[in-house]
């Protein structure tokens, strides 16, 4: 077992690095994971311990729990595995549609209906297949019958685009009961246009109609599923587990990335306004904020590549009670500068400090839940060598 000590947090900063206006995914060739397990000081815990559970995992995207403490995991390339008794299952499980997984598309986000344990119901966002080199993000039901997904079918289908950008989506359920999706907004204005299914959040009945007190539904120009609009990519979506509010986060150009609480009918700004950068090095808007759009509750600068998101709720580490952990694939640009982030917020749900951990692993943490255990779970995204990690105490 390896003792790893984290640099204090002052000098992890002023370590970081920024990439040069004319570079993007620059940097170091990220080493091999290793076998661990390895112990870890951090900030506020003398000492966690961070396990391998699962390796070679192709490009890992999502994880979810099931009622009976088998875990789903989501693989970009079109497949879903589950974890059964600490083992990963070697055949995926059957029935997925068909997929286009190129570039940045494929199988992405999966959610366990609230009540899986007598409807057996999941939800995934994938990237459909539109003809013609293009692809659309759309969100899918499906009944799991043992090893295979059955009654599968397309609740939403968005807007085909060219290109390999945007593809993504996630899925959360509200503490309404209804479901959310994310969609990528990253191209021009996409992601201000009412008609349009593009950097929006989007609420439907789990059946997929509209619910009848969705925020738009009085204006015609706008499609009936958008709940909020002018969103980026967006690589985070949840439901707060003390608040009950709905959050995201999406990633900025060149710095801006940010998290948001999400409101029925609120603009949130991109491509308007944005604390970030566009990649050449230009602001994106002269002033970050608008009256008439929300304003984030946090941004990165620079940009960490934000990814996956959890409220710490366990009994495991009690001082993080509270905080938020977000997984970050890269920092300013820089290829090897994965790690993940805890957000430490004040009875005013205002960002007091953060934590930047697991560094010296260099890993693109490309998801954080916390399981029904009390622990946190990780999936690192490098190549066909992703990991499943878990933190834990230290013995």
């Amino acid at each position: 077992m390896r003792s790893v000590r984290l640099l204090p947090l002052v000098l992890l900063c002023l370590m970081t690095p920024v990439a040069p206006a004319s570079a993007q995914d620059i940097g170091v060739t990220v080493p091999p994971l290793g076998d661990g397990p390895w112990v870890i000081e951090t900030a506020e815990v003398d000492q966690v311990q961070l396990s391998v559970v699962a390796r070679g995992l192709s490009h890992p995207w999502a994880l979810a729990f099931l009622p009976d403490g088998d875990m789903l995991v989501t693989e970009r390339d079109g497949r879903l595995r589950r974890f059964r008794n600490g083992k990963l299952d070697p055949t995926p499980i059957s029935g997925l549609p068909e997929i286009r997984t190129d570039g940045n598309g494929g199988l992405m986000d999966v959610a366990v209906h609230p009540d899986f344990a007598s409807n057996g119901l999941l939800f995934f966002t994938y990237t459909k297949p539109a003809g013609g080199g293009r692809g659309s993000p759309a969100l899918a039901r499906a009944r799991l019958d043992g090893h295979r997904l059955v009654e599968v079918r397309d609740l939403v289908v968005t807007d085909a685009y060219e290109g390999n950008s945007g593809l993504n989506g996630r899925v959360a359920f509200g503490a309404d009961g209804k479901v959310y999706m994310s969609t990528g907004g990253r191209v021009e204005n996409v992601a201000q246009e009412p008609a349009s299914l593009r950097g929006k959040i989007l609420r439907l009945n789990d059946d997929g109609s509209v619910p009848d007190d969705n925020p738009f539904l009085d204006r015609p120009e706008f499609r009936p599923e958008i709940y909020s609009l002018g969103h980026r990519n967006q690589l985070g979506l949840m439901l707060h587990p003390v608040t009950g509010e709905l959050w995201n986060h999406e990633n900025g150009p060149n710095g801006g990335d940010e998290i948001n609480i999400i409101l029925p009918g609120r603009n949130y700004g991109w491509p308007v306004v944005s604390f970030g950068r566009l990649y050449p090095g230009s602001r994106v808007s002269e002033h970050p904020t608008k009256e008439g759009m929300e304003s984030p509750l946090v941004v990165w600068l620079p940009a960490i590549a934000v990814a996956g998101m959890a409220v710490y709720t366990g009994d495991a580490f009690p001082v993080w009670q509270g905080d938020v952990f977000v997984g970050s694939l890269r920092e300013g640009g820089i290829r090897g500068t994965g790690h993940l982030q805890r957000v430490v917020f004040n009875e005013q749900m205002e960002e007091i400090r953060r934590e930047s951990m697991l560094r010296e692993f260099r890993q693109r943490v490309r998801e954080v839940r916390q399981g029904p255990d009390g622990l946190l779970y990780l999936l690192t995204d490098h190549e066909d060598d992703g990991a499943l990690l878990r933190i834990e105490p230290a013995p």
